[in-house]
C-alpha cells in the first residue's frame, strides 16, 4: 500500500505541506458527517464532532500506520469522536414525529418513496445505537465487513451478525409500524 497516492499525501502534509489536509478533508467530509449524524442525531452535534475528529485525525498523523486505508483510520477516529459526544451529551433520540419530511407532490412514485422512507426511518430509529450504526455503515455507506470492524472495534464475525440480527429486527419493527399504520386506515 506504499504506493497508494494519499499516503504520499500523507507524507507531504506531514512534511510541511499543511494545505493539502484541506482537500482529505473536502474528500472524507460527507461519510464523516454521515457516521456522525447517524450516532448523534443532532446536525449541529454532528457537525462539531465531524470537526473535532479532523482535528484529532490532523494532530495524530504522524501515528496513522501507512498499512492501513486512511479512510478507514479516519472513519474510526469519528466514529470514536462521535460515541464520546454521545456519552458526554446524553441525549435521547430525536423523534422523528418532530422531524421534517417535504413532500412537494409532484408524482405519486415520490409518495410511495417518501412513505417508504419514513417507515424505513421510524422502524431505525427504534433500534439500538450500535444496531443502527452498523446497518448504515453496511448499507448505506456500503462498507465491508473487515472496514466496518476497523471503524467500530468489532471483531469482522461480530459485525456481520450484529448486521444480521439488526436487519431481523428491523423487519419487525417495520412489521410493527405498518401494521399500526393499517389499523389506523
Amino acid at each position: 500500500m506504499t504506493n497508494d497516492p494519499e499516503h504520499s499525501r500523507i507524507e507531504r502534509i506531514l512534511a510541511g505541506e499543511q494545505h493539502l489536509y484541506a482537500e482529505m478533508v473536502d474528500k472524507y467530509k460527507s461519510y464523516a458527517y454521515t457516521i456522525a449524524q447517524k450516532i448523534l442525531q443532532s446536525r449541529p452535534d454532528a457537525e462539531e464532532a465531524t470537526q473535532d475528529a479532523f482535528i484529532k485525525a490532523y494532530h495524530h498523523l504522524k501515528g496513522f500506520n501507512r498499512e492501513s486505508k486512511f479512510s478507514t483510520w479516519l472513519y474510526r477516529i469519528v466514529f470514536n469522536t462521535a460515541i464520546s459526544y454521545k456519552r458526554k451529551s446524553k441525549q435521547q433520540f430525536q423523534s422523528l414525529e418532530n422531524t421534517f419530511v417535504e413532500y412537494r407532490g409532484e408524482a405519486e412514485g415520490m409518495l410511495e418513496k417518501t412513505d417508504r422512507k419514513k417507515f424505513l426511518n421510524l422502524a431505525m430509529a427504534k433500534l439500538n445505537e450500535a444496531d443502527r450504526t452498523a446497518l448504515s455503515l453496511f448499507y448505506l455507506q456500503e462498507f465491508s465487513l473487515e472496514e466496518i470492524a476497523d471503524i467500530t472495534g468489532m471483531p469482522a464475525n461480530t459485525a456481520k451478525v450484529r448486521i444480521h440480527r439488526a436487519r431481523l429486527r428491523l423487519a419487525d419493527e417495520l412489521k410493527n409500524i405498518l401494521n399500526q399504520e393499517a389499523l389506523t386506515l
